[in-house]
């Protein structure tokens, strides 16, 4: 994780901070730093490759399993972002699924 993720990991429980977290993952994974949280995935050029790099850079940052059908799903950042927050507030606090 790098140091930008640990900073942005410590709002991770919050909506606001996964959607800006899951921005960047997007924006990493299209080549595209103009992606906003309302961009969407399959209009920004998406596909199952960059949907598993997706996940994959969530996973490692949260330490939780995601489905790569939730990109599909929830194909921007903020809806993903609101899943993956639901997901994440039925965890206990400090705990984290290997």
């Amino acid at each position: 994780m790098t140091v930008q993720d640990q900073t942005v990991a410590r709002d991770l429980r919050t909506t606001a901070g996964l959607t800006e977290l899951i921005t960047r993952f997007y924006q990493e994974a299209l080549s595209n730093e103009g992606l906003d949280a309302d961009a969407d995935f399959f209009e920004s050029g998406g596909d199952s490759l960059t949907a598993f790099q997706i996940t994959g850079r969530i996973q490692e940052a949260l330490g939780t399993e995601t489905a790569v059908a939730l990109v599909f799903a929830y194909p921007t950042p903020a809806e993903l972002a609101e899943i993956v927050a639901e997901d994440l507030a039925e965890i206990p606090a400090g705990v984290a699924h290997e």
